[in-house]
């Protein structure tokens, strides 16, 4: 079923049987409505990979990055490609981190105050991003950009407009297996780019995050996995990788 009060009934029927839920692959935005119900009517965690596990592990690359380009969060300007489930919560976990000015943008543009046509969940982080209420497409908001942050499609960005970041830019392209804008191409342009794929450096997958979350959350008999669990993953991942090897191709474990 795609229905999201029968997903929530099945979830909620064999939930006893487990200590946690993993919820995987499902859409914007009947994931927010599903992951929220099934918060607020279990007392085990319950927990969507898509959304949180990639968060937390872009977050744990971010911090690595800015380490290596000498950078800090509040003072960065994201642009975050894609408002589906991994867009929304890479969104929320940079802005419960620090970053102050993170503007993002769906297929129609960016999300700014006001702007007709979003859902709930969209209009929340629309009000508490793009401080400056940048209008455009996602090509123009990378202009002056220090981080790119794409989980969208293929091509979703130009390298054109890549090359109009700031200095010492990192780009965080992980739409699978075709990036939104080709690390060839813009390899001499940033200074740290990572994908999804597995034959590039700095392969940002969830796969990182989420058992380790869960066997936490399970050792502590933890009823919930909140925001500040989120939060201490991502340093817990970022710390994984040693000064001495931290580098432009080594942000990631």
């Amino acid at each position: 079923t795609k229905d999201a009060s029968s997903i929530v009934e099945f979830v909620k029927a064999v939930s006893p049987t487990f200590g946690a839920i993993n919820l995987e692959d499902i859409s914007a935005p009947r994931c927010f409505e599903i992951e929220q119900r099934l918060r607020a009517e279990l007392d085990i965690p319950v927990f969507h990979d898509d959304q949180h596990g990639t968060a937390i592990v872009v977050l744990a690359a971010l911090m690595n990055a800015l380490r290596v380009v000498d950078k800090r969060a509040a003072e960065v300007k994201v642009v975050v490609v894609g408002a589906g489930a991994a867009g929304v919560a890479c969104a929320e976990i940079m802005l419960a981190h620090g970053v102050r000015n993170i503007t993002v943008c769906d297929i129609d543009g960016t999300l700014y105050a006001g702007r007709p046509g979003l859902d709930p969940v969209r209009k929340a982080l629309a009000a508490r991003t793009n401080p400056t209420g940048e209008r455009g497409m996602a090509n123009d908001a990378l202009a002056g950009a220090d981080v790119l942050v794409g989980v969208s499609g293929p091509g979703a960005v130009s390298a054109e407009a890549v090359r109009t970041m700031a200095a010492r830019a990192v780009v965080f392209a992980m739409a699978n297996p075709e990036p939104e804008v080709r690390a060839e191409v813009i390899r001499d342009d940033v200074a740290i780019i990572a994908t999804g794929r597995s034959d590039y450096p700095n392969q940002i997958n969830n796969v990182l995050a989420f058992p380790g979350v869960f066997l936490g959350a399970l050792d502590v008999r933890a009823t919930t996995i909140n925001e500040p669990m989120k939060l201490a993953a991502a340093h817990a991942i970022a710390e994984v990788v040693e000064d001495d090897q931290l580098d432009a191709e080594y942000i990631i474990p």
